[in-house]
């Protein structure tokens, strides 16, 4: 069975222990259940307005709102917190790679474009699977973000 953490050190920084696969597979699942109930309940009062049958310009714009939601919430709780809620259940957190403050730019990469990456072809989402096999358990999206996951100590 792989190590669900690998350490890492800096002469001057504290040993950190990155966070594995399943970790990080466990708190995403918990953050999807977290965004798909706000969007539900945001959402779902559009589905009832006057009994009208759904076209599919509904479906879209209700599309896109899920997707803003999806993106805004990892947007800025990884900025304001370095952690999601499911992060925050796991007891592991965003870090940048030089352990400076978390830039914009940095999440942008590493929160829009790179899951956007993930989810734009159905065989894209399997390549999360990178982070299972990195020694630094690093996913696609983040080294385009220049981001490590850490458990917290």
């Amino acid at each position: 069975m792989m190590e669900e953490a690998n350490e890492f050190s800096l002469a001057d920084q504290p040993v950190v222990r990155y966070a594995g696969f399943w970790m990080r597979f466990w708190a995403y699942l918990a953050d999807l259940l977290i965004v798909f109930s706000v969007t539900g309940i945001l959402l779902s009062p559009f589905k009832f307005l006057e009994g009208a049958p759904f076209d599919i310009g509904f479906w879209t714009v209700t599309g896109i709102l899920g997707s803003l939601i999806f993106y805004i919430y990892f947007l800025l709780m990884t900025k304001v917190y370095n952690q999601t809620l499911g992060k925050m259940i796991f007891g592991i957190k965003v870090i940048r790679e030089d352990r400076q403050r978390l830039l914009w730019s940095d999440l942008l990469f590493r929160e829009v474009v790179g899951r956007f990456l993930h989810r734009v072809f159905f065989f894209t989402f399997l390549l999360y699977i990178v982070v299972a096999f990195s020694p630094e358990k690093q996913g696609v999206h983040d080294r385009i973000g220049n981001t490590r996951v850490i458990i917290e100590e």
